[in-house]
């Protein structure tokens, strides 16, 4: 039964489960990246046989294969991967950042480069089910940004390999290379590299807390997206809301994992009441009701606030990682709102719109980082670096200036750097 709170009964930091690193893995993790490390191959189709019962003979997935998925699609499928990806690739391509020059003073250019990433690997989970939406919004970014090789890696856990839908959804949306293998060792290849799979510049995309705990420990030897914690939604409603649309909105995430958070906020009593009635009325018809269950037992709220003003202050100090403003004129509180991973105004848009078909990233920051941290994007998959160009002269006019400021740190070194292209005698 999902808990009714007024607000002020409970604390923003336990409305959600919040990402924490769960330490009693961290070990095992640790064991499982040095052992990759050190025997390759070999440790994936250990791991493959100990952890997934699948005998690696390929690691790497051949073209051909990706090819036959895509062809062994039912025919309305691959018309809705494939505009679904268009739907992605129109959104993302909006997000490209270009180089820019400055020359406003005579023999003076400055300038910033923005250098898409040599190679990125993708970590797409397996497991309790197959999502071809997470290829899609983690690969299209990375081919828009130019990168020059994408790789994915994904368990072999439907009958001893990757689910078909992910390898057709690989392809459709542009990997170059796809690997079976996942769990630690996946992230541990990925970041060190191995005989066949080659070492990357970042990788990216969700996974268990082995999977997170790994990307947390090889941070710095390459980059991540996140290390993101359980799916969550927080849904704004008033009392105009319908209870049955609002509790399948909740159940959309409770659905995903035991230890997702469904929340909804309200100022109306009579609404969280409905709401909860239908939750009970709902969760048995799910396949997935066992989840579900376990999720809204354990991690489900409903809290009732004074009014919309309140109900708007506690999502922001929230940060959730999907946010639905059910309201008539939502977009008289969109400006209102400073912290949420993604927002979907209105009562007629649901977050499932996001994960599938929208066209913006479903990739979102979890546990309150959206105070801090936004959605994927081709953002994720460039990097910067800035030039300098002086002609002779236009240091000199400078030259002094310089060189007193180093002085102030006293660093005379950086001084004498300046001044020897004038003074011969320094």
């Amino acid at each position: 039964m999902i808990r009714i709170l007024p607000y002020g009964k409970v604390s923003p930091e336990e409305i959600f489960s919040r990402c924490e690193a769960v330490a009693s893995v961290g070990p095992a993790v640790a064991e499982i990246i040095a052992a990759v490390r050190k025997d390759g191959d070999a440790a994936l189709r250990c791991y493959a046989e100990k952890f997934d019962k699948a005998e690696l003979k390929e690691i790497e997935v051949p073209a051909a294969v990706l090819d036959a998925a895509v062809d062994a699609l039912d025919g309305e499928l691959r018309q809705i991967l494939t505009e679904a990806a268009e739907r992605i690739r129109s959104f993302h391509r909006r997000q490209v950042r270009n180089s820019f020059v400055i020359s406003e003073e005579e023999g003076i250019l400055l300038g910033q480069k923005v250098i898409p990433m040599d190679r990125v690997g993708l970590y797409i989970p397996g497991g309790t089910a197959a999502y071809p939406s997470s290829v899609l919004m983690n690969a299209i970014p990375a081919k828009i940004a130019g990168c020059r090789e994408v790789v994915m890696v994904s368990p072999p856990t439907w009958v001893g390999d990757i689910h078909p839908v992910i390898l057709a959804a690989a392809r459709i949306a542009g990997v170059d290379r796809v690997f079976r293998t996942g769990g630690a060792q996946a992230v541990a290849a990925l970041a060190y590299g191995t005989e066949t799979i080659p070492r990357v510049d970042k990788i990216v995309g969700p996974g268990n807390a082995y999977v997170a705990e790994a990307k947390r420990q090889v941070f710095g030897q390459v980059a991540i997206d996140m290390i993101a914690g359980p799916s969550e939604i927080l849904v704004v409603a008033d009392g105009k809301s319908d209870a049955r649309v609002v509790a399948a909105d909740l159940l959309s995430q409770a659905e995903h994992d035991k230890m997702a958070s469904a929340v909804l906020v309200t100022d109306s009593e009579t609404l969280a009441k409905a709401v909860s009635d239908e939750l009970e009325r709902q969760i048995p018809l799910l396949p997935r009701a066992e989840i579900a269950r376990a999720s809204i037992d354990q991690n489900g709220k409903i809290i009732v606030a004074e009014d919309l003003a309140a109900v708007i202050d506690i999502a922001n100090e929230i940060a959730p990682e999907h946010l639905e403003l059910c309201l008539d004129n939502p977009f008289d509180y969109l400006d209102k709102i400073r912290h949420a991973g993604s927002i979907f105004l209105g009562r007629s848009c649901p977050e499932a719109l996001g994960d599938y078909f929208a066209g913006p990233n479903h990739t979102l920051p979890t546990s309150g980082t959206a105070r801090f941290m936004s959605p994927l994007s081709v953002d994720d998959f460039v990097k910067k670096t800035q030039f300098t160009y002086y002609t002779a002269e236009a240091l000199g006019k400078v030259s002094g200036k310089i060189a007193r400021f180093a002085r102030q740190e006293g660093l005379e070194a950086h001084a004498r750097s300046v001044l020897s292209r004038f003074d011969e005698t320094i």
